[in-house]
């Protein structure tokens, strides 16, 4: 849909906006990650491993928004590949803690730069302070949001 054949009042929403900037985000992201054989779901749990240290399969999914049924499998996925390793937890034997291995923050690294090239296509009709403005913006509309959501 061209945006001058979409009605005003949906063009000026917010929402819709939003929507299909997201759309167009995941769509551009999508292609970077399977141009290296890899998932978004990955980008984020190296980057929690690398900023949050070792931790719990529960956790690292709740800090990045995944379910945890993909989360064995993103998880089964980075082992598989090297890049992340799982151990018994010393303090409670029953869960695994999860680690970012070297390989997977070389992987980080080379995922990190792709995301950062679509973040210069996807905004790059704004300068850097329309962008930073924007992060803040929505980072502030996220706050508010349902944690449900």
């Amino acid at each position: 849909m061209e945006p001058e054949e979409t009605p005003t009042r949906l063009r000026n929403k917010p929402s819709w906006l939003i929507s299909k900037a997201a759309r167009r985000s995941q769509r551009l992201i999508g292609e970077a990650m399977a141009a290296l054989d890899g998932r978004a779901y990955h980008f984020a749990i190296l980057a929690a491993l690398d900023e949050f240290g070792p931790d719990s399969q529960v956790r690292i999914g709740r800090r990045c928004g995944i379910d945890q049924s993909d989360m064995h499998a993103m998880l089964r996925e980075l082992t598989e590949q090297g890049h992340v390793s799982r151990t018994a937890d010393p303090q409670d034997r029953r869960r695994n803690l999860i680690t970012v291995t070297r390989s997977g923050r070389r992987r980080l690294k080379e995922l990190d730069s792709a995301l950062s090239a679509v973040q210069d296509d996807l905004l790059k009709p704004l300068s850097a302070t329309e962008r930073d403005s924007l992060a803040v913006l929505l980072t502030r509309v996220l706050e508010h949001a349902d944690p449900a959501s």
